[in-house]
């Protein structure tokens, strides 16, 4: 079956093992491609690059990447292991295990690579007693390992011995591996550029997440530069798509392949962008000899990146051979790179270069962490714990929003889940009550908002113990006290009143239970004052005459009119300018009606329509322009809407 007539499985195998071992030899063999391209790698005999190729098995298409075993291209391998499902490990007959066959070994350990075979190479060239040995010496070297229960097996490249044995293993991993879903937010680290007549720039490399079609737009970063995908191959065949584990070769004309190198990365979107710090867990190698310090300067190895950092430890001041800690990485400045929750990365030392361990990334952040200090530490291990799980992490990122609420769009963006499968987790977490929805676009955590909603109430409960004859707190008081945003505070609030435990009265917001206090003798001034103003509609007193006809004290007046003012029986229209409400209401009628007959209205008019003085009409014409009802152009107003009737 040709390869355009198999089936594809979106998986890629890779080689791991020692310098001149027979990797690339090996998978020649199985593909028929030859995967050192380089014309120096042809004249040394040994790989230096990354090398792809297509692998059918019984009908299954996959991926093949082999990197090189040298210990001076480390970095290389690094970047080609970081995209693979499962490994071919080789370890040559003759030679046995070597230098780099543990560091390799370690390395896809970390890159958390679950699956894979050990091909013992060159058994043409030992006696069936090496063999035996050289198993038994394998078989200890693994013991404890992701391949301590894989089949070893003897193979030649040159003659086909073992080859039978060894292609059945093949079929057997390529069927133990799941793919990967390809339902998040493509992503391909670039591990190859170069330039194609007719085509222009062709960036290759295995999509890390996400799928891609011809004709998407797309981000080259840390370019920060737009394009749109003009072809796709993927094992070398022409494609309309490109997905999660598959080698992939996407052709974007638009940018210049002189300016791309490994470790930039392509994107859908905006989802993504380049980053200098990232939090990560980091597990020690057991076989480093000196403990490993905070703030040493390191190699840090992610997706097909090199970049030197710094290394913060955040639970002590170094760590040990076999030990694990929470770490903070920081990109050297001016160096940034794209990098997504759960990608795995690889730390080596400057010097001597070696391979201290790795971990899993848990969030690219903007700053860095206070050390040693258990509430920050105690938040990672819940994040750490939440970014392994895409429901988990959205309902981490609502609990923890800085503004108390998430907005859909930005949860999409942090936690890297396309906006139809967020649909589905908040829509999930909704029915199970762990989140709330105050919109159709902001939603807040149960705990949250409990939260808010018992300091909401406390407030107005501490209003109504201060000032127990109002009708309940101004609501710009309350959104200034709440100190939320603005969507975050109505949102909630309209929770409360749904809810019964809160109520709005005349633009105010009161406890449900709470009912205005007086004595008998505030009752019975509030009720004299209001008669003053209600018996004198377009010619109200000021204070001085409120006093006189009162005969109580300023402080005590001034009391009066804010009650009066809250219960919306008077209106302050301007400084100790107080008018009825019922004055309002009929001078807004008197008004309309005479715009809407006349067009406009001059406002010497106004004071003879009232029955009033200048004192007055002026005033009420500028607190209508105030609330937006009229609008004034020269001496004249018009309404602001013509429709007002």
């Amino acid at each position: 079956m040709s390869s355009t007539e198999s089936v594809r499985k979106n998986i890629t195998l890779g080689t791991a093992g020692h310098i001149d071992h027979g990797k690339t030899a090996l998978v020649k063999c199985l593909t028929g491609c030859d995967t050192d391209f380089l014309k120096e790698e042809k004249e040394r005999g040994m790989s230096i690059d990354l090398g792809f190729a297509p692998c059918t098995i019984s009908g299954l298409e996959v991926g093949i990447v082999d990197v090189p075993g040298h210990e001076n291209f480390i970095k290389t391998m690094v970047a080609g292991a970081s995209g693979i499902d499962g490994v071919m490990f080789i370890i040559a007959a003759d030679d046995g295990v070597m230098p780099q066959t543990r560091e390799h070994l370690d390395i896809i350990t970390l890159l958390g690579v679950k699956y894979g075979i050990v091909a013992l190479t060159k058994a043409d060239c030992v006696s069936p007693e090496r063999l035996e040995i050289v198993t038994t010496e394998i078989r200890n070297f693994l013991a404890g390992t992701f391949l301590e229960n894989a089949p070893i097996l003897p193979v030649s490249s040159i003659t086909g011995q073992g080859f039978g044995s060894f292609y059945d293993a093949l079929l057997e991993l390529v069927d133990s591996i799941e793919p990967k879903q390809n339902n998040g937010i493509f992503r391909l680290p670039v591990e190859r550029v170069f330039s194609v007549k007719g085509y222009g720039t062709v960036i290759s490399g295995i999509p890390v997440s996400g799928l891609i079609k011809v004709g998407d737009e797309v981000m080259l970063y840390p370019h920060n530069s737009k394009g749109r995908i003009k072809a796709i191959q993927v094992y070398k065949d022409q494609s309309e798509i490109a997905m999660v584990g598959q080698c992939a070769a996407l052709n974007v004309a638009q940018w210049d392949y002189k300016t791309i190198k490994r470790g930039c990365c392509v994107t859908l979107g905006e989802y993504y962008k380049p980053e200098q710090w990232f939090l990560c867990k980091l597990r020690i190698l057991d076989n480093i000899e000196r403990p490993v310090k905070n703030g040493i300067k390191v190699k840090f190895h992610t997706g097909t990146s090199e970049v030197i950092s710094t290394l913060y430890l955040l639970e002590s001041n170094n760590i040990s051979a076999g030990q694990e800690c929470f770490a903070q990485i920081r990109l050297n400045e001016d160096e940034k790179i794209v990098a997504g929750h759960r990608d795995r990365f690889i730390l080596r030392s400057l010097s001597p270069v070696q391979t201290l361990g790795g971990g899993i990334i848990i969030e690219a952040v903007s700053h860095k962490y206070k050390r040693n200090h258990s509430d920050v530490i105690e938040d990672i291990q819940e994040r750490q714990k939440a970014v392994m799980n895409n429901r988990a992490f959205v309902e981490y990122a609502i609990k923890n929003s800085i503004a108390h609420a998430a907005d859909k769009t930005e949860l999409s963006v942090r936690t890297k889940i396309l906006p139809a499968e967020m649909d589905g987790i908040l829509g999930g977490l909704v029915k199970e009550g762990k989140v709330s929805s105050l919109d159709s676009k902001l939603f807040v955590h149960k705990d949250t908002l409990l939260e808010i909603q018992k300091k909401l109430v406390s407030i107005i409960a501490d209003f109504h113990n201060t000032n127990p004859e109002s009708p309940g707190i101004a609501l710009e008081q309350m959104h200034e006290i709440s100190g939320l945003k603005k969507d975050v505070f109505d949102g909630i609030l309209k929770l409360l009143i749904f809810g019964g435990k809160l109520v709005e009265r005349k633009n105010r917001i009161a406890l449900s239970e709470h009912v205005e206090k007086f004595s008998d003798s505030e009752q019975k001034l509030i009720q004299n004052v209001e008669s003053l103003y209600k018996n004198q509609l377009f010619n109200p007193p000021d204070i001085q005459e409120v006093m006189k006809n009162t005969k109580v004290s300023l402080q005590d007046i001034r009391k009066i009119l804010k009650i009066l003012s809250e219960q919306q029986k008077l209106v302050r229209v301007e400084n100790d300018m107080f008018f009825h409400n019922q004055a309002i209401e009929q001078a807004r009628e008197t008004l309309i009606s005479y715009i809407n007959q006349n067009g406009g209205l001059e406002s010497v008019k106004f004071k003879y329509l009232l029955n009033t003085t200048r004192k007055y009409a002026i005033p009420l014409l500028d607190y209508f322009d105030k609330i937006g009802l009229t609008r004034r152009t020269g001496y004249t107003r018009t309404l602001r809407n013509p429709k007002v009737q």
